[in-house]
């Protein structure tokens, strides 16, 4: 059943063009669009909204099993996982997408997909206007959220006032608390956070647009010389790819030595790695194994210092 608001709030929604349906939770009670419309009684359209109604888009209370979605389409459609989307380097514009408040990992809470991927945000986008800067070999990497026109968005556990839209090939690109929103291609499974705190400027977006947990919260974490309690590591692993895939590089201290690859490592203690070559530039102390050196801000280790 669905709840009534104001006249004047549905005025300002018709006039955007948008349908607001609620959907059961299960208890017999509606949520969600209902309760910001009477929040939003009497305010203009966006111009988030007045893109969304113009490309015709059904935003709807309650997940997407809950509202009878297609389990083979949107963001359940194979072509829609990261890794996915990322190797065919094209957009893809969902007839649905899932917006859930959850928890991924150390992100607690975070913005989750249909399919319970991780959904970020990027420090150099802009909120006001809300504007991607994103493109090229970046979308490539960072896939953005696409929702086709005339789809459904299913909005589960987050304030319906905080999603918006902008236009973006061809489809809509969707916004959190004004800030576009992406996948990573290196999420190879529902519940990664392979992207947090990468390069300083991606993190989780939290349901009201700001970013979830701290950097390098799923891979080691950074630590200093004045935190790090393990011994000094003798030997270490590199492998050319994020989750110790091979090739991979066995290097042996003590000292600095030069090192190849620079997707994951694995490695027993402490040692400091470096971004440029006889152990110069950019370091970080680590502990242990890292899974994904990009995770933790190193996309390029050039030369590793055992500490023994």
């Amino acid at each position: 059943m669905f709840r009534t608001f104001r006249a004047t709030s549905l005025a300002a929604l018709s006039a955007a063009g948008i349908l607001l349906v609620s959907a059961c939770d299960g208890t017999g009670s509606t949520s969600g669009v209902a309760a910001s419309a009477r929040e939003d009684a009497g305010a203009a359209a966006s111009p988030s909204a007045a893109a969304a109604g113009a490309a015709g888009l059904s935003l709807l209370s309650g997940t997407a099993r809950q509202n009878g979605a297609d389990p083979s389409a949107g963001d359940l459609e194979p072509a829609a996982a990261p890794a996915v989307a990322s190797a065919a380097k094209k957009p893809v514009a969902r007839a649905w997408v899932q917006l859930s408040s959850g928890k991924a990992g150390a992100l607690d809470p975070v913005v989750l997909n249909g399919a319970g991927f991780t959904l970020y945000r990027f420090d150099k986008d802009t909120t006001n206007p809300s504007k991607f800067n994103c493109s090229g070999a970046c979308a490539d990497t960072w896939p953005p959220y696409l929702v086709a026109k005339g789809g459904k968005v299913f909005i589960d556990g987050i304030q319906p006032s905080a999603i918006g839209f902008i236009p973006r090939d061809g489809a809509l690109q969707v916004t959190i608390g004004g800030r576009p929103v992406y996948l990573f291609s290196k999420d190879t499974k529902p519940g990664d956070t392979n992207g947090q705190g990468v390069g300083g400027t991606w993190f989780g977006v939290t349901p009201d647009g700001r970013k979830s947990g701290r950097p390098g919260a799923t891979g080691t974490p950074p630590v200093t010389s004045t935190t790090a309690s393990a011994a000094p590591a003798t030997n270490a692993t590199f492998f050319d790819s994020a989750n110790f895939a091979d090739p991979a590089e066995g290097i042996t201290g003590p000292d600095c030595k030069p090192v190849r690859f620079s997707g994951s490592l694995q490695m027993t203690g402490t040692a400091k790695i470096w971004d440029g070559p006889n152990c110069t530039g950019k370091s970080l102390l680590v502990q242990g194994d890292v899974r994904d050196l990009v995770a933790v801000g190193f996309p390029a280790v050039r030369s590793i210092r055992f500490l023994g």
